[in-house]
């Protein structure tokens, strides 16, 4: 029996690349999955419903339960039409992959509003148009042991050059998932985060245009290498993890730090520019020994038994 055995799943933008293998994954651990893909372009625009009906198809055919959903997750209708699926279908939902996404990469300086607008609209409010119906349902039905995993990305945990839109995006998903993580506690349902890296559609460009060769079939590279992390969040052995960022890339598997303080001082009056000419270089300087020290001590390693 698998780890998701009787368990229902959305998995959002799951027709392609990451969200493909997830719900494959999902399903070969039983799962019934809802497989939802409005088959758009790296850029948002266009449509193509049988790539979802091709990964349904796919499930099914191994002996799974799958149906598909070609709605948009950027509005609150399509993530209510989402959510309403898997119900309809499967008589409830346990587990929702916030994946779905799209790029449009360009630097601040030519960056065109409807550029901004449509990024954060499939990332950051399609995760809130997917959630709320799922909170609301968690909290009215009180179903137990529910999972949400967003997914975040280097570019809004540490940034990267030409993704403003996009790192504004996933930046905020990790403070939406640090909120929701809170609020959904006491009905049992954790919330976690995954920053991934992996060759797909949207990411094999970006490296060829920096001359680098990546194969999406490399486990180390592909996809694939996603799936596990998630589907262990998934599962009841993550019961009582939640409100964590993990980073999967490259056969790497890691926890992130959160935001927190690493050196305070503190006034009893208001603090003067003198003073902050002395305590501001000192703050900064603890800084960048954390980050060396974190540097050293967090490589990748083996695990052991």
């Amino acid at each position: 029996m698998g780890v998701l055995e009787g368990k229902v799943a959305i998995v959002t933008g799951s027709g392609r690349g990451i969200g493909r293998e997830i719900a494959l994954m999902f399903a070969r651990e039983g799962a019934k999955v809802v497989v939802n893909d409005l088959g758009a372009e790296v850029d948002g625009e266009g449509a193509a419903q049988n790539i979802a009906d091709e990964v349904a198809a796919e499930i099914k055919g191994a002996g799974g339960e799958a149906v598909a959903s070609y709605d948009s997750v950027a509005t609150v209708e399509g993530g209510e039409a989402i959510f309403k699926t898997a119900v309809d279908t499967f008589g409830g939902l346990d587990i929702l992959v916030n994946n779905a996404g799209i790029l449009r990469d360009r630097t601040i300086f030519k960056m065109t509003e409807a550029e901004w607008d449509a990024v954060i609209a499939v990332h950051l409010k399609g995760h809130y148009c997917c959630t709320v119906p799922f909170a609301r349902y968690i909290k009215e039905t009180n179903r137990r042991g529910c999972r949400i995993i967003n997914f975040s990305s280097g570019s809004g945990l540490r940034g990267n050059f030409g993704q403003s839109n996009y790192g504004a995006a996933k930046a905020g998903v990790a403070g939406f998932s640090r909120v929701l993580a809170l609020e959904l506690k006491k009905f049992g349902c954790t919330v976690n985060v995954i920053s991934p890296a992996a060759a797909t559609r949207m990411t094999i460009p970006l490296a060829e245009a920096r001359g680098r060769t990546v194969d999406p079939s490399d486990i180390a590279r592909g996809p694939q290498q996603i799936a596990p992390a998630v589907t262990w969040l998934a599962s009841e052995k993550a019961q009582e993890v939640t409100g964590q960022i993990f980073g999967v890339a490259r056969g790497n598997i890691s926890i992130l730090q959160q935001p927190v303080a690493i050196k305070t001082y503190h006034s009893k009056t208001l603090w003067t520019l003198d003073e902050l000419d002395r305590a501001m270089p000192n703050l900064v300087q603890a800084k960048r020994e954390h980050d060396a020290a974190v540097k050293e001590h967090s490589g990748p390693r083996p695990l052991e038994d």
